[in-house]
């Protein structure tokens, strides 16, 4: 069984001042990965027995950023996806394991006033291109390779993915546009893992803004995902989504793998 663990922390440097140390060690995630770390190289020398962690910062200050930190050295790392015009905001680390990729990322948001809707749009495009390339790709075997996609997505798929779909719709995380391309995801061979094994649970979300007492009144969005290519379907164990944890206004969501 591998365990993997993914948690946009906002601020690694704050989310370490919220226990974060001790919940990374009693999740013991095989992988665990992060988005938002917010940092530059050099700032924060957070190690973990048994764990190597790969980094991709953004270039500018405190903004974006990704992490893995594994207890199984991968066979190869790669950083961006390989196009110029994405890769200046540190948002994906891929991992080459035996028999798949695991893929971080954090989805560039469309922000206020869609203003990065555009580019949030040749974004996805590119991603998933990316995404379909590496589900191509053949193991020492020649078998095909998994692929595990992991992170904040910045979208909220169906009216039961947030609290307040009505009121929200044509919001950044919640256009047509935004919902259409997760659908195309799928559409290329992809699964939703929580929707899965929980096709319609209700009021679970992974995100809660940390205004009007969002997370109290659970009024939250699911932005976070594991999704895993099709042919891992047989060995998909279990999804989860860790509401209970508390230290950023993300809370860390789990896949188990056999």
């Amino acid at each position: 069984m591998y365990k993997f663990i993914s948690w946009n922390v906002n601020g690694l440097r704050a989310v370490c001042g919220k226990g974060f140390a001790d919940i990374f060690e009693e999740m013991d995630a095989d992988f665990f990965c992060l988005q938002e770390t917010k940092l530059q190289e050099g700032q924060i020398d957070l190690e973990f027995l048994g764990y190597r962690s790969y980094w991709n910062y953004a270039e500018k200050k405190g903004y974006s950023g990704t992490a893995i930190y594994t207890k199984h050295e991968p066979l190869s790392v790669a950083y961006g996806i390989g196009i110029d015009e994405h890769d200046h905001e540190g948002r994906v680390i891929t991992l080459e394991m035996e028999d798949f990729y695991l893929v971080c990322v954090y989805t560039p948001n469309s922000q206020d006033g869609l203003k990065r809707l555009d580019y949030r749009m040749k974004w996805e495009d590119d991603f998933r291109a990316y995404l379909t390339g590496l589900a191509a790709k053949t193991n020492a075997k020649g078998e095909k390779m998994g692929v595990i996609v992991c992170g904040d997505l910045n979208v909220a798929h169906k009216e039961i993915d947030l609290k307040n779909p009505k009121t929200n719709r044509m919001n950044a995380g919640f256009t047509d546009q935004e919902r259409a391309q997760f659908t195309n995801l799928l559409d290329a061979g992809f699964i939703d893992t929580f929707r899965f094994f929980h096709p319609d649970q209700t009021d679970i979300y992974s995100w809660w803004s940390y205004r009007f007492q969002a997370r109290q009144k659970n009024a939250g969005w699911r932005i976070d995902y594991f999704v895993a290519s099709e042919n891992l379907k047989d060995r998909l164990e279990d999804a989860r989504i860790h509401t209970e944890i508390f230290g950023s206004d993300h809370c860390p969501v789990e896949l188990i793998l056999k």
